[in-house]
């Protein structure tokens, strides 16, 4: 009886230390999990540097000023009711930007444009030069190849909102027998759909002076013209919307 109390106590002796034996790692095992446990915190720490550098290079804020050369042309009623086919012509625009940019591929901009049209043409013996004076406001989204990059495309694309504000019209020459007078109505104001390109090329090391180069085009979805009710007058402006292509260089700063 005694013999057996003795076997049994060895026999749960060798158990239990074979199942601690079992349960405690190897050096494998354990070089294993120090292993995987390093490659997770490296993998964790690149990925909170790469963000925490995300933040770091993009501004979100912008602002820039621009110079505009922009061709336009119009159409024109003479006093016998027939329609002058204008011809595209230059005038020098200028304006300034804002932007704020979501990330480094998206943002949303706005400008304020100043241009003038002009328009010279010959309605029989008189000479007439056409003036007027617009300030546009395009809202626009913007789409970016990289923001943070040292040179950046991007297109954008928006609802324009414009300002008539002001026209001059000038004659020379001898009317004759025309008892009809020339006169300018035009809205005062419009609304279209302006679109465009760019190029930014960055001038410092941390790419935030930008030097800005890109083409503007706007195609209006309301007519010029208003509705003129004088006696023995005539309206120039023809009843069509407006249309305008422009270029533009200038200067951005992101903060």
């Amino acid at each position: 009886m005694e013999i057996s109390k003795r076997l049994i106590t060895t026999y749960l002796g060798l158990f239990c230390a074979f199942a601690a034996y079992a349960e405690a790692p190897g050096d494998n095992e354990t070089l294993g999990r120090t292993h995987y446990a390093s490659r997770f915190y490296n993998i964790e720490k690149f990925k909170s540097t790469h963000a925490h550098n995300d933040d770091t290079d993009l501004r979100h804020v912008e602002f820039g000023v621009r110079y505009m050369p922009t061709f336009s042309s119009m159409d024109i009623n003479t006093s016998n009711g027939d329609v002058i086919q204008g011809s595209f012509t230059l005038s020098h625009g200028f304006g300034i930007m804002t932007a704020i940019n979501f990330n480094k591929h998206v943002g949303l901009q706005a400008e304020i444009n100043y241009y003038q049209a002009n328009q010279k043409y010959a309605d029989g013996s008189l000479n007439h030069d056409l003036r007027i004076n617009y300030f546009n406001i395009p809202v626009l989204l913007s789409l970016n190849t990289d923001k943070t990059a040292p040179v950046n495309l991007n297109l954008v694309a928006g609802p324009q909102f414009g300002i008539n504000a002001g026209s001059k019209f000038e004659t020379t020459g001898s009317s004759g027998t025309d008892t009809t007078t020339a006169v300018v109505a035009l809205r005062k104001g419009d609304v279209g759909l302006a679109y465009g390109a760019g190029l930014e090329i960055a001038l410092n090391s941390d790419h935030t002076f930008r030097l800005d180069f890109g083409f503007r085009g706007f195609y209006g979805l309301v007519d010029m013209d208003a509705t003129d009710n004088g006696q023995g007058t005539y309206n120039v402006i023809v009843h069509a919307s407006r249309k305008t292509y422009a270029g533009y260089a200038g200067l951005t700063w992101m903060f």
